[in-house]
């Protein structure tokens, strides 16, 4: 189950990519703007369904895990598909001041929950304040997002390397409702993928003995991520670079929110009070890489180590060393 669902996300999400990319260019609405919203939103619903069933079945650690592990890998990603094109570095052609805001508030949204977990615990209802802080948060990043778009106070340098996605043409003529209902259909199928994966995975921990931090952020995340894998390689082919990238700091922003989502469902009191270090840890990871992509968006360096920028080669190496000390920790 585990393994059927992950082939079936992995089949949907690599259809979306392109979808999307007509939907930005059919709406105006730009890649950055669509590839942090509608891509971001509709490749992580896996993920948020995944954190929101755990948390409800009592596995607080596996749904915090399987969300910033999820953005960690995500992130991770994101490097990967640098190392896919080859022409400059991917931050360097893919400059978008969306992308930057949108790096900016992931940073704020990634916080939050370490300030609640060091707090006393407080809820109402079983929901800790901080959530509906959490969900406000992102919409105030959405709508600053398309201010950014709408009137930018400051432009990326011009380069023979820069990508400008107002020179794509769309040939796509079908009716923007068909495209729409299309893209809606693919994220209803992710997310009962997504279910699915939460189910196997907490049945996984229990019989084989794994932690449900480690299931959660090396297995249900890496699983539910697969879109986001597959949709920034299809973009970076297609040549929608700030597509590619926006869709991996929307889909991060709304990963943040799973915590939110599982606050809601776990009914034992707050889910942030709940979490164990090792959750922590991942949060700590995801602010880390989060930066660096940032500093790597804003530096612009042309090539790096293998043709890839040093900020990927600093992504890969830190992603693989978290991997590797939970491992060793059981």
């Amino acid at each position: 189950m585990f393994g059927g669902a992950a082939v079936l996300i992995a089949l949907v999400g690599t259809r979306m990519a392109g979808l999307a990319d007509t939907l930005a260019d059919r709406t105006g609405f730009g890649e950055a703007l669509v590839g942090s919203v509608l891509l971001g939103a509709g490749t992580s619903i896996a993920g948020i369904v995944t954190s929101a069933s755990t948390a409800a079945s009592g596995a607080p650690d596996l749904a915090v895990s399987n969300a910033m592990g999820g953005i960690a890998a995500q992130t991770m990603f994101l490097a990967v598909a640098d190392v896919a094109y080859r022409k400059v570095n991917l931050e360097h052609a893919a400059a978008s001041p969306v992308n930057l805001g949108q790096s900016t508030v992931l940073i704020i949204l990634i916080v939050l929950p370490i300030m609640a977990w060091v707090s006393p615990p407080f809820a109402v209802f079983g929901i800790n304040p901080l959530t509906p802080v959490l969900v406000m948060v992102y919409l105030v990043g959405l709508h600053n997002a398309h201010r950014i778009k709408q009137r930018p106070m400051w432009l990326p340098r011009k380069t023979d390397a820069t990508r400008d996605e107002d020179d794509d043409e769309c040939d796509d003529r079908r009716p923007l409702a068909l495209l729409f209902a299309i893209f809606g259909g693919m994220v209803a199928v992710v997310g009962l993928c997504g279910y699915v994966v939460g189910t196997a995975g907490l049945e996984l921990s229990g019989r084989l003995g794994i932690s449900q931090g480690v299931v959660g952020a090396l297995g249900t995340a890496i699983v539910t991520s697969l879109p986001e894998l597959v949709t920034t390689i299809a973009a970076v082919r297609k040549g929608a670079l700030q597509l590619a990238v926006g869709g991996i700091i929307g889909g991060n922003m709304f990963d943040a929110l799973f915590i939110a989502a599982s606050d809601v469902a776990y009914r034992e009191g707050s889910i942030y009070n709940a979490m164990s270090e090792r959750s922590v840890f991942w949060i700590s990871l995801s602010i880390l890489m989060t930066g660096i992509l940032l500093l790597g968006l804003l530096r612009r360096e042309r090539q790096g180590p293998g043709g890839i920028g040093w900020e990927s080669v600093l992504l890969i190496g830190l992603w693989l060393g978290g991997a590797a000390l939970q491992i060793s920790l059981g």
